[in-house]
Order: structure tokens, then C-alpha cells, then sequence
């Protein structure tokens, strides 16, 4: 797995699951939705840790620096 996010990419994806997981917590939202965006935080946070994002693979997307070979 090459990376594929760059630094800004990641932090703005741990600031929002920081979010969904404070709005949950706080029983701001709750239910299915709740759930479901709680998911969607655990997804930010794992694909921030390891810096990459597979959706961006198939559309060639980049966020990060390209290493020049």
C-alpha cells in the first residue's frame, strides 16, 4: 500500500471523527444514524493512521506529495 493521504487529508478526517465521536457520546445523535456515522468515524480514524484511503486508489487521486523516482 503506497500513501495516498496527505497531512492536511488526515488531520481534517481526525477532526471529523473527533466530532462524530463527541456528538455520539454526548447523545446528540443517536439511533441508526448515529451508528452509522460512528462507523464512518472508526473509517476516518484507521484510514488517517495508516494514510491511506482506498477509494482514492481506483480514481487516481492524490492528497499527499509525490516521491520522485
Amino acid at each position: 500500500m503506497k500513501k495516498n493521504m496527505g497531512p492536511s487529508d488526515r488531520m481534517v478526517r481526525l477532526i471529523i471523527a473527533i466530532i462524530i465521536t463527541t456528538l455520539y457520546v454526548a447523545n446528540i445523535i443517536s439511533g441508526t444514524a448515529g451508528l452509522v456515522l460512528l462507523a464512518l468515524a472508526g473509517i476516518f480514524l484507521f484510514t488517517s493512521f495508516i494514510s491511506f484511503c482506498p477509494i482514492y486508489g481506483p480514481f487516481g487521486l492524490y492528497t499527499c506529495k509525490k516521491e520522485e523516482e
